[in-house]
């Protein structure tokens, strides 16, 4: 009873959150009304939840990195590859370095492998937390895109790290061609596992639904599982199952452009998905708050582990920390942009210090950071405790806290009138496709009416019914053929008419529903006339959107 108490309070704390979100004028994310509902939770309750990294990275992990993948818009993401993979690999590196030198110039009492396991898990920045700031923060498309595509590739470089830090400080001895090697195995095979299950798996289900039919259900429970084994498979062979749910994820995106699922199977997966994002994406930074209390009723300890006694040098670290990995990444991305201008021929032109200064401050630190730390053993070899592991993890979640408020700070003021490089425009792209579906439509109408009529004495109704819905895509294609003045003015008129049709189609659920409360109708026919309403809503909505 006391697990399902404690899930109930998790679920009920991130629908909390969302309410508070909303309902305070300040631009701050979800996350951080999260975690202090989470830290209200620790306080009040007399329970603590035992967080196993394992369990952690498997249960939620998967699922989200599989989720980002998937809907990353793959063209933009190639286009940035080699910025993103600047990030990803080359950052977390140089991060690793300089703050782990950093952290234990600071705190001589930290043992240098601690050090760098520290730095190598404050380094990547999280997708769960950069989505979470780009809800409340208007970040550039291609910005967003970049940080999207660095966050979902930097936790196997950071974790890597990790692995080498914690067995130097276990052993004592590190061996740099050996840990370049690891690496190699470690990112290669995971990408290899993701991709390799998903397209098993899709060729799988695509040859059962040909031959036997496509049951809706299986088809979502499928996607749900494929995160997770991808996953354990990766993990089992000692390759990065981060990476490998990442990867399963983008290829279950070029898997979908087959278009083999059924439509009705589609909505209802979104929906699950958007169900499973929102969820686990709120218990993550729940639980990160929930473990606060325990974290600070140790501060007294903690702070010993560094010659101080006063509490306070521990927040002095936590900042000191933040302005390090912020001043890194500042250099990282100034250097970064000069050397692509230096290449495209503009060496004169400087990097707008405001875009570089955004780039670096959005770079949060969020659940892999906090999985990270807590796989820090709990004893040496020789059964004496590790070293200033109770440091490493307060660091580690002030770190995540501080990103946070102060992405949320900053944010809104850097990218304020910033002037960023046109975003190139998909509408003409969009137009061509709405046309040439439109012209395949009508194709596919003209020849199955064809059929159905021929040799029927009524074949006057069918070419009736055809020529009614022809009209319609016909009316689409002019819409998205014409000029650019004639396009602008049915635009405004497709505007028009979906808000007229949306405001309609309320009032006839409104109708529907007093037909119920008078008795007038039955319950069975409510549902099955509200839910035609509804698809038809979201159909506009979608449209609007």
């Amino acid at each position: 009873m006391d697990s399902i108490t404690i899930i109930l309070l998790l679920l009920l704390a991130v629908v909390v959150s969302g309410i508070l979100s909303r309902a305070v004028p300040l631009p701050l994310p979800r996350p951080l009304f999260q975690i202090a509902l989470g830290a209200a939770i620790g306080l009040v309750a007399d329970w603590r939840v035992e967080l196993d990294p394992e369990i952690f990275f498997l249960l939620f992990l998967p699922p989200l990195l599989f989720l980002d993948g998937w809907r990353i818009p793959r063209e933009e993401l190639f286009r940035d590859s080699q910025t993103v993979l600047e990030l990803a690999l080359g950052l977390v590196l140089f991060t690793v370095l300089g703050m782990g030198m950093f952290i234990h110039w600071m705190i001589p009492t930290m043992p240098l492998a601690v050090a760098f396991a520290l730095a190598a898990v404050i380094s990547p920045t999280d997708p769960i937390a950069v989505s979470a700031i780009a809800q409340r923060v208007p970040i550039p498309k291609r910005m967003m895109h970049i940080l999207e595509g660095e966050s979902l590739l930097n936790d196997a470089s950071g974790l890597v790290c990790l692995r080498f830090a914690v067995a130097a400080a276990l052993t004592g001895a590190f061996s740099i061609q050996q840990a370049a090697l690891s690496f190699l195995w470690v990112a290669l095979g995971g990408i290899a596992v993701g991709i390799s299950v998903t397209w098993g798996v899709a060729r799988a289900k695509a040859f059962i639904s040909r031959r036997y039919g496509e049951e809706g259900g299986a088809q979502i429970v499928i996607s749900l599982l494929i995160p997770f084994g991808s996953y354990l498979l990766a993990e089992h062979i000692h390759c990065s199952g981060i990476l490998a749910a990442v990867a399963a994820g983008l290829t279950m995106g070029f898997v979908e452009s087959r278009g083999e699922v059924a439509a009705a199977t589609r909505i209802r997966r979104n929906s699950i998905w958007d169900v499973i994002q929102f969820v686990a994406n709120g218990i993550i930074f729940v639980l990160l708050g929930e473990q606060l209390p325990g974290i600070l009723e140790g501060a007294a300890d903690i702070v010993r582990t560094t010659g101080h006694r006063e509490i306070w040098w521990l927040a002095v670290y936590v900042l000191a920390l933040n302005v390090g990995l912020a001043a890194l990444r500042f250099l990282w991305v100034w250097v970064s942009l000069r050397w692509t201008f230096f290449r495209a021929g503009e060496w004169k032109r400087a990097p707008n210090w405001r875009a570089v200064a955004a780039t670096s401050f959005a770079g949060v630190r969020g659940a892999i950071t906090l999985a990270g730390v807590l796989t820090l053993p709990l004893t040496m070899p020789d059964g004496s405790p590790f070293p200033a592991r109770d440091l490493a993890i307060f660091l580690a979640m002030g770190v995540i806290i501080v990103s946070l408020l102060t992405a949320s700070a900053t944010l809104p003021w850097l990218l304020r009138d910033l002037k960023l490089p046109e975003e190139p425009s998909h509408l003409a792209e969009e137009n061509r496709a709405r046309v040439a579906a439109a012209q395949a439509a009508i194709a596919a109408v003209e020849q199955l009416e064809h059929d159905m009529a021929a040799g029927r004495p009524d074949a006057d109704i069918y070419v009736a019914a055809a020529s009614r819905i022809m009209d319609g895509y016909r009316a689409r294609m002019e819409t998205h053929r014409g000029a650019a003045e004639e396009q602008a003015l049915a635009r405004s008129l497709e505007t028009i008419e979906r808000e007229l049709r949306l405001a309609a189609l309320k009032a006839e659920r409104r109708e529907i529903f007093r037909r119920v409360r008078k008795r007038e109708l039955g319950s069975e026919t409510a549902r099955k006339l509200v839910r035609e309403l509804d698809l038809q809503e979201v159909r506009y909505a979608v449209a609007g959107g």
